[in-house]
């Protein structure tokens, strides 16, 4: 006979559930690379995210998962801004309306400056809520250092921090030339800060630097003094952070973010989103920004039956190589592969070929290397210069697999045949020119808003041109290799960069060093840096 319970040995029910831990997460001054590491998993696993002043739509975005409730703390609903105690409440409330759940309070640079810790994790206390806090990086020396502004040096040592909003501030303590003051706030209220230091005696001959949108690619800093900064108060935005100092002379010399190559530029990439990732992330590194407009669309073929008996033959030993011009036929044989439940092993015995170093990139993200890349033209022309003809002695086989676009060229297929081979060309996949972009993108395609647009293959040329037009005369034209710039200026466009080897990183490089290009010969001829989408330059397009 088993045992029984008295009512005191019986397990207890929770009345209700705990209201959800709340961790104060520093979000960093703007660079999305400077979040630490433990704010992206706080970030994975929230259920709630109360986000602050500056909007972090986009690092919710990227770091969340889809579904995740957002919250603004910043500012009510009729748009004005928020008190801490308001914001307190705020995040008090998310807490409960979660049970057991995770809210992250995602606060700007360093939860524990200026931020209002102190509040908000006060209030949580007296309601009985567990709290964590992970630190961030502080706009405070993040913005500076991004400005190539240090706050200290050999005659300069102290470092003042001071919120611009704060009555009660004895100027007095900062009027030393051997401190570095930093002030943080609203325009207004840093232009006000400013003119109290200035009027507590510090010299108006004062270098200071104002910095707005700091450490992100759209960064500005006007250099000024603090005797003349009352005149550019006025065109300053928020999130700004002015540096008052003799270090901010410095700047000259050590400025590294916004003297890149392609700062403040705004790039056309044309291709599908799932294939501009890394050049994206590339010309971020180079100072530029960039939107994404696809102009194709992958799909599969209209009959699948040819592709199948391929890969059917593929196993079954029919070829002695398969050639693999691109990333998107990569992706189809392996999705092939899966479908039919199939692996890399069934590679064994046969030689590979791959276009170029992307592709061959993607070749070995399945595990499989090639045995033929081309060291020059990364290009079907490339490809065929390499490409070894049949030999009855070495070949026990014949015959090449190419899986290829529904639009592909005959040049490899021609070559291979002109050198004995036997080839299927098979049609893995169709390309189907995208939708036409929203009007605004158009209009600034054709009104010359961007300052360049990176062509990477032909039909990206053919299918801009046909969805969206031609690009403006002001626009820079990149193109990855000679068989697409001779399909740009086929279209009547001007070709200005041409990528050493056809790879985006590559073309993305030498846009790089096209922009140090025209830096140079802008100092050379002492005039400011322009970006070509402010030039009134006269038509590069080709007559036709």
């Amino acid at each position: 006979m088993s045992p029984t319970r008295s009512k005191s040995d019986q397990p207890t029910k929770t009345a209700a559930r705990q209201p959800a831990r709340v961790v104060f997460v520093g979000g960093g001054p703007g660079d999305p690379g400077l979040m630490t590491v433990r704010a992206v998993e706080c970030l994975a696993a929230a259920d709630t995210v109360v986000i602050d002043q500056v909007s972090r739509e986009e690092v919710v975005a990227r770091h969340c998962r889809e579904g995740v409730e957002v919250v603004d703390a910043g500012h009510g609903d009729h748009g004005q801004p928020l008190t801490h105690a308001m914001r307190a409440k705020l995040v008090v409330k998310a807490a409960k309306a979660a049970p057991g759940g995770l809210v992250v309070r995602l606060m700007d640079g360093d939860p524990a400056t200026f931020n209002g810790l102190a509040e908000e994790a006060l209030a949580l206390h007296k309601a009985g809520i567990r709290f964590d806090v992970v630190p961030g990086v502080s706009a405070v020396s993040a913005v500076p250092a991004y400005a190539g502004i240090p706050l200290t040096s050999s005659t300069s040592q102290a470092v003042h921090v001071v919120s611009a909003n704060d009555r009660k501030v004895d100027w007095s303590a900062s009027v030393s030339d051997h401190v570095t003051v930093v002030l943080l706030g609203a325009p207004a209220d840093l232009g006000e800060a400013l003119g109290k230091l200035l009027a507590a005696g510090r010299s108006g001959d004062t270098p200071v630097a104002l910095t707005e949108r700091g450490t992100t690619i759209r960064q500005v800093t006007r250099s000024t003094t603090l005797g003349e900064v009352g005149a550019v108060m006025s065109d300053v935005e928020f999130p700004a952070l002015a540096v008052v100092g003799s270090t901010v002379a410095l700047r000259d010399q050590l400025s590294w973010f916004e003297t890149k190559p392609l700062f403040g530029w705004n790039i056309l990439v044309p291709r599908t989103k799932e294939q501009s990732g890394s050049t994206i992330a590339r010309l971020a590194s180079y100072g530029a920004t960039a939107e994404v407009v696809p102009t194709i669309s992958v799909e599969p073929p209209r009959t699948p039956q040819q592709m199948e008996r391929a890969i059917k033959g593929l196993v079954t030993g029919r070829y002695e190589w398969i050639g693999f011009t691109s990333v998107n036929a990569v992706r189809a044989v392996r999705e092939k592969f899966e479908e039919f439940g199939l692996d890399a092993r069934a590679f064994a015995g046969l030689k590979i070929a791959a276009v170029g170093g992307v592709t061959a990139g993607a070749l070995r993200e399945w595990g499989l290397e090639p045995d033929l890349v081309p060291s020059g033209e990364q290009s079907a022309r490339g490809l065929l210069d390499v490409w070894p003809p049949f030999d009855e002695v070495l070949d026990p086989i014949n015959r090449v697999f190419l899986p290829r676009a529904d639009i592909a060229t005959d040049t490899l297929v021609a070559g291979l045949q002109a050198t004995g081979w036997e080839v299927d060309d098979v049609t893995a996949y169709r390309t189907v020119r995208a939708a036409p972009p929203p009007a605004p993108v158009r209009e600034a395609i054709k009104g010359g808003q961007f300052d360049a647009v990176v062509f990477t293959s032909s039909s990206t040329v053919r299918n801009l041109v046909g969805i969206a037009g031609k690009p403006h005369p002001s626009t820079v034209i990149a193109c990855i290799g000679p068989a697409t710039a001779k399909t740009a200026e086929e279209h009547g466009l001007r070709v200005d960069v041409l990528a050493p080897e056809a790879s985006a990183d590559s073309l993305v490089d030498a846009l790089a060093d096209y922009g140090l290009g025209l830096a140079a010969a802008a100092a050379e001829a002492g005039e400011p840096v322009v970006r070509p989408s402010a030039k009134k330059a006269a038509s590069r397009r080709r007559a036709r």
